[in-house]
């Protein structure tokens, strides 16, 4: 592990490191200077010589990286990526929660809970590890992007073990809301238990049957809204896209949602139809004093399109 960055994040994000490898004596030296060796290692992803002429990269000292130093072997590098422009995600990121050693917010559909991909700046972690003036902020579990509702955050890493441990322990009670199409036929509540997968390179998951079970969701009828109805889902297990794919399996499947049944091609930027579904309300023990946490959501169902940036 490298030591601590000599750079401060920068849009809530830490800074990226590389490491110079040992050199070996049996060959003659493959990078005469710390700037032939970066040309080499990052040519893909940043402008070396821009990055080397802006004084971009830095030693673990915090003094930049010359591009005719000499090369030393072992030596960490850490620099700033450039980040690509993002569209802003409408909606507010309430904060519902804070204390000492958690945060817990109401997050919009849309925003992604960790920066991922061509979704950074506009990620809950970056947002609040700015607006609250948490640099160590980071999530105990994680909602879809198109998913809103209630997130659990740690303040510091020295909390982080002890909740997410209780977390990938199944301690954690999660009740979600959906708003789906209405069926007369079907007797509620209704338990699935089934095998759910994703496979690598595609969007969707899959019910594999005859396989062992992996995931099982309790589905209530709540209430009647419209043509269609409010259900409450008590997940016990946690696989990905789980609710949605336990939906779609009763013939109900979750109101504008963009990958099933089918795969819907919406543009990134495109905010207009907001996933119905909403994760509703989180309860636990606290690992840490033992008393009884329970946030709820703020929004409720049916799910607009918000405007405006988080406040």
């Amino acid at each position: 592990m490298p030591p601590r960055s000599p750079l401060p994040q920068r849009h809530g994000l830490d800074a990226a490191w590389v490491c110079t490898p040992e050199l070996d004596p049996a060959r003659p030296q493959p990078w005469p200077t710390m700037g032939a060796w970066l040309s080499e290692r990052l040519p893909e992803f940043v402008d070396v010589p821009g990055f080397l002429a802006g004084e971009r990269f830095a030693y673990a000292t915090g003094t930049p990286v010359a591009g005719n130093d000499s090369y030393q072997p072992h030596t960490f590098v850490w620099f700033h990526r450039d980040l690509a422009e993002e569209a802003v995600v409408p909606g507010t990121v309430h904060v519902i929660h804070r204390d000492e050693r958690l945060v817990v917010v109401d997050k919009p559909a849309f925003l992604s809970t960790i920066p991922r991909g061509r979704h950074v700046l506009q990620s809950v972690v970056v947002r609040l590890r700015a607006e609250l003036g948490l640099p160590e902020l980071s999530p105990l579990h994680r909602l879809d992007r198109v998913t809103s509702g209630v997130l659990v955050l740690a303040t510091e890493r020295r909390w982080r073990g002890a909740y997410q441990s209780m977390f990938q322990r199944g301690e954690v009670g999660k009740t979600y809301r959906a708003l789906a199409p209405a069926r007369q036929d079907l007797a509620f509540p209704v338990t699935v238990r089934n095998h759910l997968a994703t496979r690598r390179g595609q969007w969707q998951g899959e019910v594999v049957a005859d396989a062992p079970v992996n995931a099982e969701s309790l589905i209530e009828l709540e209430t009647h809204l419209g043509d269609g109805a409010v259900y409450r889902l008590t997940p016990s297990t946690g696989r990905t896209h789980q609710l949605r794919l336990h939906m779609l399996g009763l013939g109900i499947p979750i109101i504008d949602d963009p990958l099933y049944p089918v795969v819907r091609d919406v543009a990134i930027d495109d905010f207009s139809r907001p996933l119905q579904l909403l994760a509703s309300a989180v309860s636990f023990t606290d690992p840490i004093d033992g008393h009884p946490r329970h946030f709820d959501s703020v929004r409720i169902l049916p799910l607009l399109p918000e405007t405006g940036a988080s406040e």
